[in-house]
């Protein structure tokens, strides 16, 4: 297993002092979790600096994860006393499920106020869970850098709605330490650590381990596979085989299939897959 992944650039402490300084101007705070890995891309350090600060999780990517492991996680942390919203950032599914539920928020604000404020709120999450698309989305314009790469946004934007609420923006962030390291490679498996600092091919051989282990017919189906193989590490050359990942000397480009096999399960190919289930984590 890849151990020790630790991935703390200086601009991830900057976010920590920038969400505490600004914490106490907001109404409510939007953090947004990947929902293949809802424990693995919740960072402890945000909910130790938010509290009890009034907070809505948004279970995004929700058409790559398993609909069943969406709703169980849904409620549950619905029942731990969070407002929960299961959405698709980058198509606009479940945005005016927000706009609602925000709204409702505004109301209970002004409640009883001669002056009416407009909603703030603050946006957080670990880098690559889909923040900047869920921006573009509400803001109605592109008004942030969105891509498949962590680490994009680099400073705090105040952002006014199209219903003149307002929000603000945070750059993705991560904790200095991996207590567990399937948190780290979890992480890395749905792209929130940068490829660059990885050993790519470990990391697939890895997420092919877990695949086989639960989600065998998924692989399968994929990569045309008529078995699995017992090891991951021989799974990883069927695949390369099925795909003519081969060097000259008959060698395996295990680099090129590393890649591909990284590339499609972040990409939904090989199926809706959540790698977090609520069963085997509380």
């Amino acid at each position: 297993m890849i151990e020790n992944i630790n991935w703390y650039p200086g601009h991830m402490k900057k976010t920590r002092e920038l969400i505490q300084e600004n914490l106490k101007m907001v109404d409510l705070v939007i953090e947004v979790i990947d929902a293949r890995i809802p424990v693995s891309s919740r960072n402890p350090i945000i909910d130790e600096i938010v509290k009890d600060k009034k907070r809505v999780i948004i279970l995004n990517k929700s058409d790559l994860s398993d609909k069943t492991e969406n709703q169980k996680w849904s409620d549950y942390f619905a029942a731990k006393g969070s407002l929960v919203l299961i959405m698709n950032c980058m198509s606009g599914g479940g945005v005016n499920q927000l706009y609602k539920l925000l709204a409702k928020e505004q109301d209970q604000k002004n409640e009883g106020q001669i002056r009416k404020k407009p909603l703030r709120m603050m946006i957080v999450g670990v880098p690559n869970v889909g923040k900047s698309s869920l921006i573009n989305r509400m803001t109605g314009r592109k008004s942030t850098q969105t891509g498949d790469r962590p680490g994009v946004t680099k400073g705090k934007q105040w952002l006014t709605l199209t219903n003149n609420m307002q929000l603000l923006d945070t750059p993705g962030i991560l904790w200095p330490k991996f207590e567990d390291p399937k948190a780290g490679l979890n992480l890395a498996f749905c792209g929130s650590i940068k490829d660059e600092v990885l050993d790519t091919a470990t990391l697939a051989m890895e997420l092919i381990g877990v695949l086989q282990a639960e989600y065998p017919a998924e692989l399968m189906e994929r990569y045309k596979l008529t078995e699995i193989s017992e090891t991951p590490l021989a799974t990883m050359e069927d695949i390369a085989g099925k795909r003519g990942f081969i060097l000259p000397g008959k060698r395996i480009d295990y680099e090129r299939c590393a890649h591909a096999v990284l590339d499609e399960f972040r990409s939904g190919k090989i199926g809706n897959i959540t790698l977090e289930k609520l069963s085997k984590q509380v």
